[in-house]
């Protein structure tokens, strides 16, 4: 939803059409040998050249990249020990060979674009270029894949490539793995050095840190665990596991850290560094009171921790917004505007909602208990977000997928690194992950082989091409645009955008273009209030493309066509619009607060705010009523002349779009003069309005006033 898909764009669309006819010519090659036509002097040197050549290159304003997601496959589900060697001469091309092995070792510096490449030899001395797709950014630095790094790549497939040549590519994560220079598997030619196996646990415990010190975590893992396997004693073994523990926290591995460290507190049950660091992954998975638990035995037994109390202070304040949904939301806007990516450390709150399933639709988030309009129903952090900076330099990404025939551009490619990188070091999370709906596609129903979380790449795109959101950094930044006018007519009322992320609780909400929820951002938080009055066990609902959008083709009942400017129309042309608009109303055959009337919202608006402008406040409240009704808002004793004492009220609520506001403040400048009592309640239907489309109404008093110069109340200088 919101995402920049370009798949019936001409020129993206030939492009995805020619992607395809070149996986329908590299499938004639199906079954052939794979071994290139090149020497390897010659393979080598064509890598050298384009790595040489893209460093060299002088840097260019940002461009698209694009990346192309080939036929889905499943990873492999063998255990090792029930795989054969193979040798890269023995390999087809366009084929999975199932249950081999590749033994390989890198004999180049990596490169990457949207895979980390380098060219990589067997024993035998064969070479290919092997590309390895959603790596973490770090594979291809100082301490990951460096020349002469060994790894198995379990039931490879080679590939024709783009420009013809060879190579052997890796979708899943679990599908190879980097062998230390000290483990069996590694042939003696290939070792710099001959290690000294004499099982010294001691020995492995200083090389882990050494590795540790130097930044280089996955290196420092595999030493801890050598001096694990080396019947270290009680008090290393200890030590040992903490230090692993930590590493696996720089590393992002927290479910792991997590197991260290309560097999140590099973020995050393008031340890410190075992309770701080459980603490802290605890809290890195979202599991706030259990963090916030343990850091009650902290501060009871460690009192002078100081850094313990901080932790301890900023889990309690996660705790406190996910079970109460208060957020400092002022606070919140101007972290996400400092932070790049904007990713923010707030806890989700989930209020009165509850996933249940639908009677023709499969799953879908239902009320609790009766809301209001502008209710707060959950405030969530995305399981996963990738940031584009429109002002930025970053390259966006053109995202091919054959299966589905759908191309984007965006940061669904980055979204889709992220999210496997994240199920691979967390699998606690892959079971609510998987879950999300992904359509009719199949994957494999092994979730781990040994102690080898199995991720399968292509569910993870099938379930982010269907659940995933554009979004803006800011919606409060998108709706000022809107209403200066900085996006043209499309884009206001169809926004798209490069950043996206997936938000599992929001990913239940289904369609329907009479939308009753209505989703904001503030960095990556998605922020979901009710826009209407909602009884209990109501089924939410998202509009998925604005309901205001119109075909290009058709030509929106638009003011401007009539040949006149703001504030400059002759009571003739006013007339004659208004008589054209009221003939236009009367084709509609049901009222406006069962099917709103979209096309009418902008003319009616327009003339609200003419007539404000000149003056003729009772024109102007009459269209501004009209506006709202257009959109299915039943609104009673707003009408003027006003009966003393009556109040302003929405009996029923309408579609929320950005222009509701300023409505509610061209009514609230009329009614000053007309029937001040209802000026400060139109006043706070405004508020309210804007804190449904935006998330917050702590910055509506820098947004509008009463005492701006606009008739619709809203600051230029807002920002």
């Amino acid at each position: 939803m919101d995402t920049h898909d370009v798949s019936n764009v001409p020129e993206y669309f030939r492009y995805l059409q020619a992607q395809k006819q070149n996986l329908k010519n590299a499938q004639a090659a199906k079954g052939r040998p794979a071994r290139s036509p090149k020497s390897k002097d010659e393979i080598l040197m064509q890598f050298m050249f384009r790595q040489m050549m893209r460093t060299e290159a002088p840097a260019s304003p940002m461009n698209i990249r694009s990346s192309f997601l080939p036929p889905a496959y499943p990873p492999c589900v063998s255990p090792f020990s029930k795989l054969k060697k193979v040798m890269i001469k023995s390999l087809c091309l366009e084929t999975h060979h199932r249950d081999q092995y590749l033994l390989l070792r890198t004999v180049t510096p990596t490169d990457t674009m949207t895979a980390v490449m380098a060219i990589v030899e067997d024993e035998d001395g064969s070479v290919l270029m092997l590309q390895l797709y959603n790596q973490e950014e770090e594979l291809s630095g100082t301490h990951s894949l460096r020349e002469g790094t060994v790894l198995v790549v379990n039931e490879p497939y080679v590939k024709v490539m783009a420009d013809g040549d060879y190579g052997i590519r890796v979708d899943h994560l679990s599908d190879v793995w980097f062998i230390p220079e000290f483990d069996d598997l590694v042939p003696l030619s290939w070792r710099k050095r001959v290690t000294q196996a004499d099982g010294n646990a001691s020995s492995w415990k200083e090389k882990g840190s050494e590795h540790f010190e130097k930044g280089d975590y996955h290196s420092a893992i595999q030493c801890y665990s050598k001096t694990l396997e080396a019947h270290p004693s009680p008090e290393l073994l200890l030590i040992t596991q903490l230090n692993r523990a930590l590493s696996f926290l720089k590393s992002y591995c927290f479910d792991a850290a997590l197991r260290d460290v309560e097999d140590v507190l099973q020995v050393s049950e008031l340890s410190e560094k075992a309770l701080f660091r459980k603490a802290q992954a605890l809290y890195q998975l979202r599991r706030f009171r259990e963090s916030c638990q343990t850091h009650e035995i902290l501060a009871e037994k460690y009192p002078d921790n100081n850094m313990a109390a901080h932790e301890y202070a900023r889990a309690s304040a996660r705790l406190l917004e996910q079970n109460s949904g208060e957020y400092e939301f002022g606070k919140m806007i101007l972290e996400a505007k400092k932070r790049q990516p904007p990713r923010l450390d707030r806890g989700t709150y989930i209020g009165p909602v509850t996933v249940k399933q639908t009677q023709s639709h499969g799953r879908g988030l239902f009320t609790t208990q009766a809301v209001k309009a502008g209710d707060l129903l959950f405030c969530e952090k995305a399981f996963a977000h990738a940031f584009h900076d429109e002002n930025g330099s970053k390259d966006l990404r053109l995202l091919l997928n054959v299966d589905m025939d759908e191309a984007t551009i965006g940061t669904q490619g980055e979204l889709i690194e992220l999210i496997v990188q994240k199920l691979s070091k967390n699998p606690s999370l892959l079971p609510g992950f998987v879950d999300l709906h992904h359509g009719t596609y199949k994957s494999v129903d092994v979730l781990e082989v040994g102690v080898i979380p199995i991720i399968d790449t292509f569910l993870v795109e099938r379930i982010i091409l269907l659940n995933s959101f554009g979004c803006p950094l800011l919606s409060r930044e998108s709706h000022i645009r809107t209403v200066k006018g900085d996006d043209d007519t499309d884009k206001k009322h169809n926004k798209q955008f490069h950043s996206s992320g997936v938000w599992s609780m929001a990913s239940y909400i289904n369609h329907s273009c009479l939308s009753n929820a209505r989703r904001s951002f503030i960095g990556d938080m998605m922020i979901v209030r009710a826009s209407r009055d909602l009884p209990t066990n109501t089924e939410l609902t998202f509009w998925y493309k604005s309901p205001m959008t119109r075909d290009p083709k058709e030509s929106p009942v638009n003011l401007q066509h009539w040949g006149f400017k703001l504030f400059k129309t002759s009571k003739m042309n006013l007339r004659k619009i208004e008589d054209t608009i009221s003939s236009l109303a009367s084709t509609y055959c049901r009222p406006a607060s069962e099917v709103p009337r979209v096309a009418l919202d902008s003319p009616y608006l327009s003339l609200a705010a003419i007539y404000a402008s000149s003056r003729n406040l009772k024109k102007a409240v009459e269209f501004g009523l009209m506006s709202l009704e257009s959109l299915g808002f039943v609104i009673k004793g707003g009408k003027i002349p006003h009966v003393s004492d009556t109040p302003l009220v929405v009996q029923k609520w309408g579609l929320m779009t950005d222009g509701v506001v300023g409505c509610w403040m061209i009514l609230c400048s009329a009614y000053q003069e007309l029937a001040p009592t209802l000026a400060s309640q139109a006043e706070g239907y405004a508020r309210l309005s804007y804190r449904i489309c935006v998330g917050e109404d702590e910055t509506f008093d820098q947004t509008y006033s009463r005492l701006s110069n606009r008739v619709d109340g809203f600051l230029m200088t807002a920002k």
